[in-house]
């Protein structure tokens, strides 16, 4: 009898020890990452020539969307967020040969937001089954419908970068919401 309650103890400690583990990203990395990738948007701007005093995006940022991950449950936040990063950086894999912008920084931006993501999986753990936001996946069609309707013109990349330096801090502030709660 005190094997197994011993025994289950064990277990019990492993599984805690994995579980912490599993956001080590979170706790460690995600804050220099983000950093980074903000940077980078930064310098893209720096080396920015676009005008976008006459263009709009024609695409309503999703507010109420990160509102309503905001009430969400952990694993959700966490869905939500591995999938804005996601789809962040397949926007940018789109040709943005107009933009002014050094194709080594576009690259090394998608590397970091796609590791960002990587580094995120771990901690959904259990909540992968948790389904990604069809609205979100709505909203980045329809950005990017958005860019090949505009030409893939300097103008509208400079406001996709806008529009993702947004999405990075609302992903950002999610993200300082779990570390606060842990």
């Amino acid at each position: 009898m005190v094997t197994r309650v011993f025994f289950a103890c064990l277990l019990l400690s492993l599984y805690s020890a994995a579980s912490s583990l599993s956001c080590r990203w979170l706790d460690h990395k995600f804050t220099q990452y983000s950093e980074n990738y903000l940077e980078l948007l930064d310098t893209m701007a720096n080396n920015s020539t676009n005008n976008t005093e006459d263009a709009e995006v024609q695409v309503t940022f999703p507010h109420d969307l990160y509102t309503q991950a905001s009430k969400a449950s952990a694993g959700e936040r966490l869905v939500f967020i591995v999938q804005v990063l996601k789809d962040l950086a397949k926007l940018f894999k789109k040709d943005h040969s107009s933009a002014s912008w050094d194709n080594k920084t576009v690259d090394n931006f998608v590397n970091v937001v796609t590791v960002q993501a990587h580094g995120l999986r771990p901690c959904i753990g259990s909540h992968s089954h948790k389904r990604k936001s069809d609205d979100l996946t709505k909203y980045f069609h329809t950005l990017s419908e958005h860019v090949k309707q505009m030409h893939h013109s300097a103008e509208v990349w400079e406001l996709i970068r806008r529009e993702t330096k947004i999405h990075l801090f609302r992903a950002d502030q999610l993200a300082s919401s779990l570390l606060s709660s842990n």
